[in-house]
């Protein structure tokens, strides 16, 4: 016992929680550039973009839609975005691991508490920190990837990074003053609230997504790797890998359809900038344009990009805490 408590102390030790950060932002950005390209197709997907709905429904779809993207910008293209992404990413994952490592010696302060319950709790917890720090670069990223340009005109700019935040801040400011709702006149007044289109369903997503994540990595892991007599076997990363990519596929059909609608009305800015979508609003309208199946389009391609991404990103964070010594 004595043994477990001082382990937990170490946990939240100042500079132990900055190791497991770096170690967390680092498997953050390395797990997403390798999934990028998916990423991007996936979005398009998610967010209905015209001109890519042909594509969509199929396997073949998302290759043929990365075929056409690559066509119209290269790999510039199948990046587009991704420099918000990394932006975003390191903090976020950063956040999260290191918040999970804190909630989870917070709340499972011993071996006789740790119940799924309180696993899937120590990772919803982590997961709610690290989006509420992050969502406007996360919306930021999403606008980013959802522009388009193949139906638009050859002169129309790629959107860069600040250019996507100029854009989402001066959103709706063009209306006059008498046609403006209740919601434009808020964004008028507080126009930091732009940035946290979809922040509410986001966080309701976020509970599914990142407990449900959590709670499989460290029931799996305790169930190959059990602790004994306060020692257990160190998993070889390809038994992280495994355990990550289980972890991920389990997580992302959980949460799938509060992303789906995240996504809409993340990009609400662009087809709504006179006002802010509403959670009931924009699921009547999944479901209108393609009733349940509308809740899941471009799961296929989410479980090509989650399961590694997911997979990637445990094994490099318990990679990077074993060589910084966490």
């Amino acid at each position: 016992m004595n043994s477990t408590v001082s382990h937990q102390r170490d946990k939240l030790s100042l500079d132990s929680t900055i190791r497991s950060g770096i170690a967390g932002g680092l498997a953050g950005c390395i797990a997403k550039t390798a999934v990028a390209p998916l990423d991007r197709v996936k979005i398009l997907f998610q967010a209905s973009n015209p001109d890519f709905q042909k594509y969509a429904g199929t396997w073949t779809g998302a290759y043929r839609a990365g075929l056409a993207i690559y066509r119209d910008g290269g790999a510039r293209g199948l990046l587009q975005g991704h420099s918000a992404t990394l932006l975003r990413i390191f903090p976020y994952a950063a956040i999260k691991f290191m918040a999970y490592d804190q909630w989870r010696a917070l709340v499972i302060p011993d071996r006789d508490k740790e119940t799924n319950f309180r696993r899937f709790t120590a990772g919803a917890l982590a997961g709610m920190t690290s989006v509420t720090f992050t969502y406007p670069l996360e919306l930021v990223r999403v606008r980013m990837a959802f522009h388009s340009r193949l139906s638009s005109s050859s002169d129309q700019m790629r959107p860069s990074f600040l250019r996507a935040m100029r854009v989402i801040y001066n959103e709706g400011s063009t209306s006059s003053p008498a046609t403006r709702t209740t919601g434009a006149q808020i964004f008028e007044r507080f126009p930091v609230l732009k940035f946290y289109r979809g922040f509410t369903v986001t966080m309701v997503g976020m509970i599914p997504y990142a407990g449900t994540a959590f709670l499989t990595w460290d029931f799996l892991r305790a169930h190959f790797f059990p602790v004994i007599d306060d020692h257990s076997k160190r998993p070889h990363p390809m038994a992280n890998l495994a355990i990550g990519a289980v972890s991920g596929a389990i997580s992302q059909t959980v949460s799938y359809p509060f992303e789906v609608v995240r996504r809409r009305m993340q990009v609400g800015g662009l087809t709504r900038p006179d006002r802010w979508l509403r959670l009931g609003e924009t699921v009547r309208a999944v479901y209108a344009s393609g009733g349940w199946r509308g809740f899941y389009v471009g799961l296929g391609i989410g479980y090509l990009k989650i399961i590694p991404m997911t997979a990637i990103s445990f094994a490099v964070w318990q990679g990077g805490k074993s060589l910084l010594g966490v």
